[in-house]
């Protein structure tokens, strides 16, 4: 056997295969069939590639079919090791996935010499070595350790990291997706430690159950997790909350509040909520014919809000407008006054909320939105969607200009939002800036990280610019064809996506990885936050220490 490490043993070689059936290879006597297992990743070495492979199957083989006529007494250990590995002899079936560059040249075109894992277009001579696959092949296939990497978890039965390169990450839409109690939100807790240490986008996460902000304690394991500031400071991670009448515990004081004008909401944002409003297609031709009133104008919601009979049945007249259609239309949208946050004051640019939640992305800081209550959706879908739309229209701009003037581009922004198929669904999606966003953004440094148990809900058009999913586990027929519409190998990554157990695996998928690969999650532990807060970070901050009380503000 070759001296080799534990992690990359000699299996055996190949004696047999095509491109498009697999490899077989036969494993040496050493090596017992009952430790190879299927959906171990392995490593073909060619004379010009390396083929990184998985193991499809496992086979029992024969040089001599008659010794099956008459097999060995299972007490005759001396027959037995004198047929293992001559006569009888272990087999496993391997799928190569991509070919590893080696440094040779012959036969490529010159724009392939250098590139990194490449598409399987040919495979291995006879007698190719097989070995188990290392920690640098994995390095080699998806990301190299460094700060610009992150373990996202292992392989299923192998003790080998598989890092993401969190610039891929950032650079497109990305999608959690499984069923209740699947594990997303941990799933979604890796990713944003891995993308706020590296520094590589700036954040903004609408915290729909508070689970980031504030420290929880996570139902499967009953372990307490920290929150997101207590990891990083609040010089890194700033909560914001809703404006609310109710008291605030002081373990959940947030850095700022939020309150939004009824001049802030726009015809989009009723849109969106008229299924929770109660609204009809009526009621939204209405809207539009009040915001054209002259009397009306840019302040149609307030003054909608204040109209008494009369002065309804007079914008009625004036708009065209079905009187009755105005007043149930105005009927409707009281609820909105009963939210805490929204003030019927007019809000200036200068002072509004939003607007100062946008700055703090602008000037680099991670932003977490908590919605304390979120049975509601009315309020979390509003918000929402008025944050993103502003955020749409600030980064497009900025980016425009800094092209036309020379000037640095903005940040790169990933928005985090659960629910998302509420956001992004075929009849929902036009009316939000998240199905701009999910097409056109990536240009403009803003993309999506979207969390969500119902991918079949979602624009399928939407759904094609998700750069890399990744799927925990699902039931719904509906929703698996959707995460593999237009991949690939669909039939046999269904199979693999029916065998993932409810906790704590997930398939990774698309532009992030060169392949489709299953990982166990990585376990969130004191090793996870002494790796997220090592080097340039400081240690972990207690929880409810907060970024005030802290005698000196570190350098970073």
């Amino acid at each position: 056997m070759d001296a080799r490490s534990a992690t990359s043993t000699r299996l055996g070689v190949v004696i047999d295969g095509s491109l498009t059936k697999g490899l077989t290879a036969r494993l040496r006597k050493d090596c017992s069939i009952e430790d190879v297992r299927v959906g171990r990743f392995v490593k073909v070495q060619g004379d010009k590639f390396d083929f990184f492979c998985l193991i499809t199957d496992v086979a029992l083989g024969t040089a001599n079919a008659r010794v099956l006529d008459e097999p060995p007494d299972p007490a005759d250990t001396f027959m037995h090791d004198v047929l293992l590995g001559t006569t009888t002899f272990g087999a496993i079936t391997v799928q190569p996935m991509l070919m590893l560059n080696k440094g040779a040249v012959d036969g490529l075109l010159p724009d392939e010499i250098g590139r990194g894992p490449q598409p399987v277009r040919t495979i291995p001579a006879h007698f190719a070595p097989v070995d188990n696959a290392a920690e640098e092949d994995f390095a080699h296939v998806f990301a190299e350790p460094g700060e610009g990497s992150w373990v996202i978890g292992s392989p299923l039965d192998m003790d080998v990291d598989v890092r993401l390169d969190l610039a891929r990450i950032a650079e497109r839409s990305n999608g959690i997706f499984g069923k209740s109690g699947t594990g997303k939100s941990m799933l979604t807790r890796l990713l944003l430690c891995g993308l706020i240490r590296s520094k590589r986008a700036v954040n903004l996460i609408f915290d729909m159950h508070s689970e980031y902000a504030w420290p929880t304690r996570d139902k499967a394991t009953g372990q307490m997790l920290k929150s997101l500031p207590d990891l990083f400071g609040n010089w890194r991670v700033t909560v914001y909350a809703l404006a609310s009448k109710q008291s605030t515990p002081k373990n959940r004081q947030p850095e700022g509040f939020i309150r939004i004008g009824l001049n802030e909401i726009e015809i989009e944002d009723i849109a969106l909520l008229s299924e929770l409003l109660n609204l009809n297609d009526t009621a939204v031709e209405t809207i539009y014919l009040l915001r054209q009133d002259e009397q009306f104008g840019d302040r149609w919601l307030a003054r909608l809000l204040r109209a008494d009979r009369e002065e309804m049945a007079e914008v009625a007249n004036r708009s065209g407008a079905n009187p009755a259609s105005v007043a149930a239309l105005k009927r409707h949208l009281n609820r909105l006054l009963e939210l805490d946050f929204i003030t019927e004051e007019l809000v200036s640019a200068d002072q509004s909320d939003i607007n100062k939640l946008v700055r703090s992305l602008e000037e680099g800081q991670n932003v977490v939105l908590a919605f304390e209550h979120a049975d509601d959706l009315l309020p979390y879908m509003l918000v929402v969607n008025i944050i993103t739309r502003r955020i749409h229209e600030r980064w497009r701009k900025n980016t425009q200009r800094a092209h036309g003037e020379d000037r640095p581009e903005p940040p790169q922004l990933v928005i985090t939002v659960e629910e998302a198929h509420r956001f992004l669904s075929p009849a929902a999606s036009r009316h939000t800036s998240f199905g701009t966003i999910a097409r056109e953004m990536r240009k403009f440094n803003v993309t999506l990280l979207v969390v969500d148990q119902r991918p079949s809900g979602i624009d399928p058009e939407v759904l094609s610019q998700i750069g890399t999913r990744f799927t925990c586990q699902l039931n719904d027929e509906n929703d698996i064809a959707a995460i593999l519409a237009g991949v690939s190998g669909a039939s046999h990554l269904r199979s693999v996506l029916a065998s993932l157990d409810s906790q704590q695996q997930s398939m990774l998928l698309g532009h992030a990885v060169p392949m489709p690969v299953v990982v166990k999650v990585r376990t969130i532990d004191e090793r996870f936050y002494e790796e997220v807060t090592a080097g340039p970070f400081g240690p972990v901050f207690p929880n409810g220490r907060r970024a005030r009380d802290l005698l000196a503000r570190p350098d970073d």
